[in-house]
């Protein structure tokens, strides 16, 4: 695929050529656990050798039902962030949803990342440019990959360039997601690295019981798929416990699994970016 322009995030760099993960739980169930889990991810990703963020989000506003769990709220959830940052030592990701969050999230998150479903809200981008921390624009399941020209556009046009797209599937049918490999080399030709949200596209939104169920099963294949379709990065839910977690527990990789995977992922990404070199 074409280069597309690196994106500095702390020690990170998306799209410099390594292979990065971006992971952690869906949402901050406690601090205790986010700080558990990002200490875990951390040293992983340090014995591979691979760039890390951890994730974690302090509200899932957008819950299938109300009753579900949405996490600790801004407040509370950014000052786990701060701990979690502190104690691990790596760049945070968290996602917002309304542009009076941006400026106080951006305190402790080096990515503010924009949802899917809230891929084309201008407000919300806008804000969350201007804190001139990276963003992560999610592509919505309703949009085709060159749509994401637009979104883009609204940040750089608030004068930040620090942005990067992330594929997590496209609606097809009722309750099911499908992620069409052709996305990656059409997303890259924006001229921005591209990541691949693979646990997120295992969902099947809604299939449950006032829940969104998953196919958990499915990711060792996909991501695999998407890093030998040479994306920059993998996003990534990891639990120690999916089938405990509070959000998305059908469809996030157990910890325990994490290990061997990342080995295969970095061996393809290895193989994809030679054969895209010498071509």
């Amino acid at each position: 695929m074409l280069p597309a322009q690196q994106v500095d995030v702390g020690s990170v760099c998306i799209g410099g050529g390594s292979l990065v993960l971006i992971a952690g739980p869906c949402v901050i169930e406690s601090e205790a656990h986010a700080i558990e889990t990002a200490l875990a991810l951390r040293d992983i990703t340090r014995r591979a050798a691979v760039p890390f963020i951890f994730k974690a989000s302090y509200d899932k506003a957008n819950r299938t039902s109300g009753a579900s769990f949405r996490g600790p709220g801004l407040t509370e959830g950014v000052r786990v962030l701060a701990r979690v940052r502190e104690a691990a030592g790596v760049p945070i990701l968290t996602d917002i949803h309304e542009p009076s969050h941006a400026a106080i999230a951006a305190e402790v998150a080096d990515v503010l990342q924009i949802p899917a479903f809230l891929s084309r809200q201008t407000d919300l981008i806008d804000a969350a440019a201007r804190t001139g921390r990276a963003i992560n624009l999610k592509k919505g399941q309703f949009l085709a990959p060159l749509d994401m020209r637009y979104a883009i556009a609204k940040v750089t046009d608030a004068g930040n360039r620090r942005v990067f797209v992330t594929e997590r599937g496209f609606s097809f049918g009722y309750n099911n997601l499908v992620v069409d490999m052709r996305a990656f080399p059409m997303l890259r030709s924006l001229g921005y690295p591209v990541v691949y949200d693979v646990t997120h596209s295992l969902q099947l939104p809604g299939g449950g019981v006032g829940v969104t169920s998953g196919q958990a099963e499915f990711i060792e294949p996909l991501a695999s798929a998407g890093v030998a379709a040479g994306v920059d990065g993998v996003f990534m839910e990891v639990h120690q416990n999916p089938s405990s977690a509070k959000s998305d527990a059908q469809n996030a990789l157990a910890l325990d699994l994490l290990p061997a995977l990342i080995d295969k992922l970095v061996q393809i990404h290895q193989l994809a970016t030679r054969t895209a070199v010498t071509r």
